[in-house]
C-alpha cells in the first residue's frame, strides 16, 4: 500500500482495525480505524514525499496457523530520490502485523522516520 497500490487496504485490512506508529509525528495514524481513511491517509503522504520507495528488507518472521491467524514481523526499507533519482536517504524498519482470518487487526511500525538510518544495506 505505501508504494501506491492503495486498492490493497479494502482486501488485507480487516474492517476495524488498529495502528500504532512510532514514528515522529505519526500520532494522526491513532485514529484510523477503516481501510478507505487508512488508504487516504497513504495517499497523502505519499503526495507530501515524492521520491519516496518501500521495499522489503531482512527475513519476515511469521507466526500463523491454519486459520490465517496470527504475527507476521517484516523489516521494510524507505528511499528517498531527487527528481534526478539520485537517493537523497535510505531508512530502515519493522512492520509487525497481527492477522486474524486473514486480514490485518493490528500494526506496530517503528523506524526513525526520515532521519533516521538503515539497518541493511
Amino acid at each position: 500500500m505505501w508504494d501506491g497500490d492503495l486498492a490493497l487496504a479494502e482486501q488485507i485490512m480487516a474492517p476495524e482495525f488498529t495502528l500504532r506508529y512510532a514514528q515522529p509525528g505519526a500520532d494522526l495514524y491513532d485514529d484510523i480505524h477503516d481501510p478507505a481513511t487508512f488508504a487516504a491517509a497513504i495517499d497523502k503522504f505519499r503526495t507530501e514525499r515524492p521520491g519516496l520507495r518501500f521495499s522489503t528488507q531482512g527475513q519476515p518472521v511469521v507466526e500463523m496457523t491454519a486459520a490465517r491467524t496470527g504475527i507476521v514481523a517484516r523489516p521494510y526499507g524507505a528511499r528517498v530520490v531527487d527528481a534526478t533519482g539520485a537517493v537523497v536517504r535510505d531508512i530502515s524498519g519493522t512492520d509487525i502485523l497481527r492477522f486474524e482470518d486473514g486480514r490485518i487487526v493490528e500494526v506496530w511500525s517503528v523506524s526513525g522516520g526520515l532521519a533516521g538510518r538503515s539497518f541493511y544495506a
